[in-house]
C-alpha cells in the first residue's frame, strides 16, 4: 500500500474514533429518583432529570449526582438530665432534598450528614438537660419536636427538607437501669404484700363476724334451754306437791328432783366414751348436804334487800303450800 494512503487511513480512523467519542459524550442517562448537576465551562448550567439527556461535548460536563430519596441518619447523643443522670439518646433524622432546591443542596453543603449531626447535638443537649430521666422516657415526643423544629429552621435554606426525627432509643447507664428495675420490683412486692394483707384482714373480719353470729345464736340457744329446763323443773315440783296423799313437803320434793337430775347427769356422762367426769358425793348423806346448801342459799336470798329498799318476798320453801318457779331453776 502506498505510504500516503496508509497515513490517510490512520488519520481517518483517528477522526472516526474522535467523532464517536464526541457523539457518545453528548448523551447520558439519569436514573430514577436522581438528578445530575450539569456545569458549562465550570459554571452551573442546569439540573438533568431522570431519563436520556444531552450535553455539549467539551463545553458541558456532569458535576455530580444527588439522590432524591428519603434518607435516614442515626445520631447518638450523650447528654445529662436535670437529675444528673447521663443517658445516650439515639435520634433517627429522616430527610430528603427539597424539590427545586437541588442547587443549594449540592453546592452549599459540603457534608450534609455532618451538618445534620451538629444540629441534632445542639437541639438534644438544649432540651434534655431541662428534663428528668422519667420525663425523658415519657416525653420523647418533646425531644423529637425540638430536634425537628431546629433542623427545619436551619436546613431549609440549604435545600433539605426534614421529614421527622423520632427518638429511637434512650439508654441510661447500666447501674441506673439496674436501680430502676430494683425500684420497680420493690414497688411490685409492696403492692403484693398490701394485697395479701388486705385479703388476710377480710378473712379475719369475716371469721370474727361469723364467730359473733355463732356466739349470739349459741347464747340464744342456751337461754332457751335454761328457760325450758326451769319450766320443766317448775312443772315437776308442782306435780310432786300436788300429791296430797303422800304428804310431800316442798323440801322433800326439791330433794327428790335434785337426786333425779343428779342420776340423769351420771347416766349422760357414762354414755360418752371420752368424757371427763367430775364425781360429786352421791351417798344419801351427801345428797342431804347438797339439799341443805341449796336451802340455805334460798334463805340468804330472801334476806337480801330488794330494789326498792325492802326485803324480797319470802319463798314458799319457808312454809308448805307452793314452790317458787325460780328457786328450782337455780338449784338445777
Amino acid at each position: 500500500m502506498d505510504p500516503t494512503m496508509a497515513i490517510i487511513v490512520v488519520v481517518l480512523g483517528v477522526l472516526v474514533i474522535i467523532a464517536i467519542s464526541v457523539v457518545s459524550g453528548c448523551f447520558f442517562v439519569v436514573e430514577q429518583a436522581q438528578v445530575v448537576m450539569v456545569e458549562r465551562l465550570g459554571r452551573f448550567a442546569r439540573t438533568a432529570r431522570a431519563g436520556l439527556n444531552t450535553k455539549i461535548p467539551l463545553i458541558e460536563r456532569k458535576s455530580g449526582r444527588l439522590s432524591l430519596r428519603v434518607q435516614q441518619l442515626n445520631v447518638k447523643v450523650e447528654t445529662k438530665t436535670s437529675d444528673n443522670v447521663f443517658v445516650d439518646i439515639v435520634v433517627s433524622v429522616q430527610f430528603h432534598v427539597a424539590e427545586g432546591k437541588e442547587f443549594e443542596a449540592y453546592y452549599r453543603l459540603t457534608n450534609p450528614e455532618q451538618q445534620i449531626t451538629a444540629h441534632v447535638f445542639d437541639a438534644v443537649r438544649s432540651q434534655v438537660p431541662t428534663m428528668t430521666l422519667d420525663h425523658v422516657f415519657e416525653k420523647k415526643s418533646d425531644i423529637e419536636e425540638a430536634v425537628s423544629n431546629g433542623l427545619r429552621s436551619k436546613l431549609n435554606d440549604f435545600g433539605y427538607a426534614i421529614d421527622g426525627s423520632p427518638v429511637t432509643d434512650v439508654a441510661p447507664d447500666e447501674k441506673v437501669r439496674a436501680a430502676m428495675n430494683e425500684i420497680n420490683a420493690a414497688s411490685r412486692l409492696r403492692e403484693a404484700a398490701e394485697q395479701q394483707g388486705e385479703a388476710v384482714k377480710i378473712k379475719t373480719v369475716k371469721a370474727a363476724e361469723a364467730e359473733k353470729e355463732s356466739k349470739k345464736l349459741q347464747g340464744e340457744g342456751i337461754a332457751a334451754e335454761r328457760i325450758a329446763i326451769a319450766e320443766g323443773i317448775a312443772s315437776s315440783v308442782a306435780a310432786l306437791l300436788s300429791i296430797k296423799e303422800g304428804g310431800v313437803s316442798p323440801e322433800e320434793a326439791m330433794r327428790t328432783l335434785i337426786l333425779t337430775q343428779y342420776f340423769d347427769t351420771l347416766r349422760s356422762i357414762g354414755a360418752q366414751s371420752r368424757a371427763t367426769t367430775v364425781f360429786l358425793p352421791h351417798s344419801p348423806g351427801g345428797m342431804a348436804d347438797l339439799s341443805r346448801q341449796i336451802a340455805e342459799a334460798i334463805m340468804v336470798c330472801n334476806q337480801v334487800p330488794g330494789p326498792a329498799g325492802g326485803a324480797h318476798e319470802p319463798h314458799a320453801l319457808s312454809g308448805p303450800g307452793s314452790v317458787p318457779p325460780t328457786a328450782p331453776a337455780r338449784a338445777a
